[in-house]
């Protein structure tokens, strides 16, 4: 049987998860799902990155032990897979004994190499990211302190004795194998950024810490700690038995595809591989990098009241509709907004009308005109061979899609059948032959309908596993999609009951629509609520006039707008602004307005906004706030 290794990053346990932190898991488990309905043996791994200094800091503040912390957490993570149906097939702790001593064997591997030699670091450490920045990497923020550039948070200067791994040794290699191999990492222009930082050269990469203890200790060195990324990364090998299981750990690697978020595509594409070549193992097959998700236009965050529990999405909507509106709203590999309209408007267009409306139509018309027994067609005309025709050209565009992780294209061909499907039924007016008497032609109709039914739902199994067994269930078939997809057309079985019950998906009224979190915000913040701030922290606020010079509509977003504007002598920012439901562009073009002009830059559907412009708000009506009189561009508020 052929073989398919895929792993999830593992998710460091520093905070609860949310639906951002479920959406590799998710699509992890739709191309784990596609490869077992293609007859491959698959090993699906995922799991929690437990130590650092972050979490040692976190468990203090808590008044706990890391160890505690990191059970408490873990936990979560492990039930929410359990609960959103993810069928991983093992779940890795950084804290298992076994992966312990995995990385101990794995690190002395390298000293045996010569790959680590101990010296002095002396440099700039983010403990958020865990990362270590050179003096040309980090970035300064407006008073001129060093920050990360990664997640924007102020730096730790660092000096302190370390292990070193020689990382530069591996720049060649790395690029051989990055020319050898031109699919090694996707999409095309994250393994372009990953070449641009080769080209430039590696640096070597401190790997051990001595100045806290919650970590992996170092083999022969135990004051050291290992690196929380050396530690972390090895968990795709020490999960599948290697340097304790051979034969298992021969049968998975290399693994087929690390699916990682685009923050950790340099530990993953650049070090992972350096390291994997000093102990003389083979590299992964393929790291694919996917973008960030924002909600309704927002980055993550609690404070926001967006970082919510992914099971309330699918309390409200089903299982299915979260993963399916996941894979046919954002490209994966590209930045993406998780907007809870869309996901409606989806579940209303696409699952509802498309797909439910016409199973629920055709079901109804085998009850009353054949005692709910799917009927036995007769010969073929030419609508009939044209729709068996369009099948097996959408399973191999499909095949094809799915094969290269293209999931959005793959879901679009499908919908673009079902499409078709609806036109079959409509075009040959299965009612009027009803009416005629015409059974033989109507059952040939109805059994070809349910027969494209039954495929469409095999198909839709890796993205929509609960429907696609539903669907099995109401044309009283046995659940055997791998059967269906490989024999040819009418491979259901006439004569059986069908069950003819409410519609696959229920429809949603979008206007009276309430957001998931909107309750639970509002009663954790009450209307009336004015938080108090003192004169000192309202004069940090930097509030500016400036002109916008430039407008337009964020492409995907239904909200969202892109501002140039002028700020005099600050110069010309990019402000992006959730007001396209009340301003249009022209509108706002030459229009004199308020910004906060000393905001952290953050980025929202993959655009960065370097500030924000102030507005009112009440019920449904919103107002930009502009100036009473002409005043020069740049001129500050007080």
């Amino acid at each position: 049987m052929k073989k398919f290794y895929i792993t999830t990053p593992i998710y460091y346990v520093n905070s609860e998860p949310h639906i951002g932190s479920a959406y590799t898991t998710i699509i992890g488990d739709i191309i784990a799902r596609y490869k077992r309905l293609m007859g491959y043996e698959v090993f699906y791994l995922t799991g929690t990155d437990e130590h650092g200094q972050k979490i040692m800091q976190a468990a203090k503040k808590q008044g706990k032990t890391p160890q505690q912390l990191c059970d408490e957490l873990s936990k979560k993570f492990e039930q929410l897979w359990k609960d959103l149906k993810i069928t991983n097939d093992y779940f890795i702790r950084t804290t298992d004994e076994e992966h312990i001593k995995t990385v101990q064997f794995f690190v002395s591997k390298m000293l045996e190499n010569e790959d680590i030699y101990k010296g002095k670091y002396k440099g700039w450490y983010c403990v958020p990211c865990e990362t270590y920045w050179s003096e040309d990497e980090i970035e300064k923020d407006e008073n001129n302190n060093p920050v990360c550039p990664s997640c924007h948070r102020p730096l730790n200067f660092v000096e302190e004795e370390n292990y070193f791994f020689r990382l530069s040794k591996y720049t060649e290699p790395l690029l051989k194998h990055f020319k050898e191999n031109p699919d090694f990492v996707e999409p095309e222009f994250r393994k372009n950024e990953m070449l641009k930082i080769l080209e430039e050269g590696l640096k070597d990469l401190s790997i051990t810490r001595t100045t806290f203890d919650w970590g992996i200790p170092m083999p022969n060195d135990p004051k050291h700690v290992i690196y929380v990324w050396v530690d972390a990364l090895i968990n795709y090998i020490s999960a599948i038995g290697y340097g304790k299981d051979e034969e298992t750990f021969k049968k998975w690697w290399p693994a087929d595809l690390h699916l990682i978020g685009k923050e950790i595509n340099r530990f993953h594409s650049l070090i992972w591989p350096a390291m994997l070549m000093s102990v003389g193992l083979p590299l992964p097959k393929k790291i694919f990098a996917h973008g960030w998700l924002t909600v309704n236009g927002q980055k993550i965050s609690k404070s926001l009241g967006n970082a919510i529990d992914p099971r309330e999405f699918v309390k409200k909507y089903g299982n299915d509709v979260i993963r399916y509106y996941l894979a046919r709203d954002i490209v994966f590999g590209k930045d993406g907004d998780f907007s809870e309209e869309n996901l409606v408007n989806r579940l209303n267009s696409d699952l509802a009308n498309d797909y439910g409306n016409l199973l629920h139509r055709t079901l109804a018309m085998v009850v009353k005109n054949f005692d709910s027994k799917i009927p036995t067609p007769s010969s073929l005309n030419e609508s009939d061979k044209e729709l068996i025709e369009k099948f097996k050209n959408l399973k191999k565009e499909y095949t094809e899609y799915m094969e290269s992780y293209k999931l959005t294209n793959a879901l679009e061909s499908i919908w673009s059948y079902i499409r078709d499907v609806n036109k079959y039924f409509d075009e040959n007016k299965p009612w009027v032959l009803a009416k005629e008497g015409n059974k033989e032609r109507l059952g040939t109709i109805l059994y070809n309908t349910l027969e494209a039914f039954i495929k469409i739902a095999s198909l839709l199994l890796p993205f929509m596993p609960d429907s696609s067994k539903e669907v099995f269930r109401r044309l009283g078939q046995e659940f055997n999609p791998e059967f269906v997809l490989n024999t040819e057309w009418n491979s259901l079985k006439s004569g059986a009951n069908v069950i003819h019950e409410k519609p696959l998906f229920q429809k949603i009224d979008i206007k009276n629509i309430q957001k998931v979190g909107e309750k639970k915000l509002k009663q954790e913040m009450p209307e009336n609520t004015i938080e108090l701030i003192s004169i000192e922290d309202f004069k940090k606020v930097d509030l500016r006039v400036a002109k916008v010079v430039e407008a337009e509509k964020v492409k995907k977003s239904e909200k969202l707008l892109r501002l140039i504007v002028d700020l005099g002598e600050l110069g010309k920012r990019q402000i992006v602004a959730g007001i396209s439901k009340f301003y249009t562009p022209e509108q706002l073009i030459g229009k004199k307005i308020i910004v906060v002009a000393n905001l952290k830059p953050a980025k929202l559907m993959g655009i960065e906004s370097q500030g924000m412009l102030l507005a009112a708000k009440i019920n449904d009506n919103l107002t930009v706030l502009t100036v009473d009189k002409d005043i020069d561009v740049g001129a500050k508020i007080s």
